[in-house]
C-alpha cells in the first residue's frame, strides 16, 4: 500500500502520518464510527465526485442514529473532501470521511469527543483488475446478516462492517470473489460491502432494505439509470436459491462499483458472464464520467 502525502483531520490538512488517535479512543474498543466512501473520477469537464453531497448526507443520518455529533457542518465536511483531493493532486481517488467517537471516558455510554477525518487514495477496482469485464465468482456465506432491532442496518457504521469482514475472509479463504449473506430470515441479504441486482426476463431485481442491508448510493443510482433506460425494477424478497436460477447477477457499490458474479456456489449463472442487462448498466453508470450518459440528476459535484 503506498499512501497519500496529505490527509484531513480535525479541521485541517496535515501530513498522513501526524493524523493520529489514541489506542484507547472510543471508536477501536467499540466500533462507535461512521463512514462514506465515495470516489473521485476524471471527466471530460475535469475531476468530478460523484454524489458527494449524497454521501455526506448520509455521514450525518449515520451518525444521528449513534449519536454521534459530528462537529463539522455538511459544507465543512463536503469541502474537506474536495480540499484532500486537490492537496494530493490527484484525479481519480476513492475518498473516506470517518467520524468516530475519541478518547474520553470509558465504558459504552461514555461521552467523548469527535474526531472527524476525510483520507483519499488510490483504489482502483476493488474486487481485482479484470472484474467488470470477466466477472467474479461468489459464494453464499455461512455467516447470516444482524437480525432486525439489533444493529442498525441503515447506518455505515464501522462495528457493522465486522459482519461483512467475515463474509469476505470466509469466501477469500474458500477461493472465491466475495461473499453474499443471508438476512436472519434466511432469505437474501447482500454481499459482504455490496448490494445484489438480479435478472430475470429482462427485469431487475433487488432485495429490499428491510433484508438487513445498507441502501447503497450506488443501489440507487443503478435504480435510477435503469429506470431512466425503461428497464422495470422490482424491490422485493428473493429466497438463496433465485441467485443459481437468475439470468443475470451483479455486485454494486462505491468500491465495487458494478461487478458481475459468473458463479454462486459452484453454479453457473446465467451465460457465465455479464449479460446484457448488466454491461447496458455498466455503461449508463461508466458513461456519466466519460460524457456519454447525461447527468440528469445533477450527481457530478466538481472539485
Amino acid at each position: 500500500m503506498q499512501y497519500p502525502q496529505w490527509i484531513w483531520h480535525n479541521g485541517t490538512i496535515k501530513p498522513w502520518a501526524e493524523a493520529t488517535t489514541h489506542v484507547m479512543a472510543h471508536a477501536l474498543h467499540y466500533g462507535s464510527s461512521v463512514f462514506e466512501g465515495i470516489r473521485c473520477y476524471d471527466t471530460p469537464g475535469g475531476p468530478a465526485i460523484f454524489r458527494l453531497s449524497d454521501h455526506n448526507k448520509r455521514l450525518y443520518l449515520s451518525a444521528k442514529i449513534h449519536e454521534i455529533d459530528i462537529p463539522y457542518s455538511l459544507d465543512e465536511i463536503n469541502a474537506a473532501c474536495r480540499e484532500v483531493v486537490k492537496a494530493n493532486e490527484n484525479t481519480t481517488d476513492y475518498l473516506r470521511p470517518v467520524a468516530f467517537r475519541g478518547l474520553g471516558g470509558f465504558g459504552l455510554s461514555a461521552d467523548t469527543p469527535t474526531d472527524v477525518a476525510v483520507a483519499t487514495w488510490k483504489m482502483g477496482r476493488y474486487l481485482g483488475a479484470d472484474v467488470l469485464e470477466n466477472g467474479i465468482d461468489a459464494c453464499v456465506s455461512s455467516w447470516q446478516r444482524f437480525a432486525p432491532n439489533t444493529i442498525p442496518a441503515g447506518a455505515k457504521a464501522g462495528g457493522n462492517y465486522l459482519s461483512g469482514t467475515l463474509v469476505a475472509r470466509e469466501a477469500r479463504r474458500l477461493g472465491f470473489g466475495e461473499g453474499i449473506a443471508l438476512a436472519s430470515t434466511g432469505l437474501l441479504s447482500e454481499g459482504a460491502g455490496e448490494n445484489l441486482f438480479l435478472v430475470f426476463d429482462g427485469a431487475l431485481h433487488t432485495t429490499p432494505v428491510s433484508a438487513a442491508l445498507l441502501n447503497g448510493i450506488t443501489r440507487n443510482s443503478i435504480i435510477s439509470l435503469a429506470r431512466d433506460a425503461g428497464i422495470d425494477v422490482i424491490e422485493r424478497d428473493l429466497p438463496r436459491e433465485y441467485l443459481y436460477l437468475c439470468d443475470e447477477l451483479f455486485m454494486c457499490g462505491t468500491a465495487a462499483e458494478i461487478t458481475p458474479i459468473r458463479s454462486v456456489d459452484g453454479r453457473q449463472v446465467g451465460a457465465g458472464k455479464a449479460g446484457p442487462i448488466t454491461r447496458q448498466l455498466q455503461s449508463l453508470f461508466f458513461g456519466l464520467f466519460d460524457g456519454s450518459t447525461p447527468d440528469k440528476h445533477g450527481w457530478l459535484e466538481t472539485l
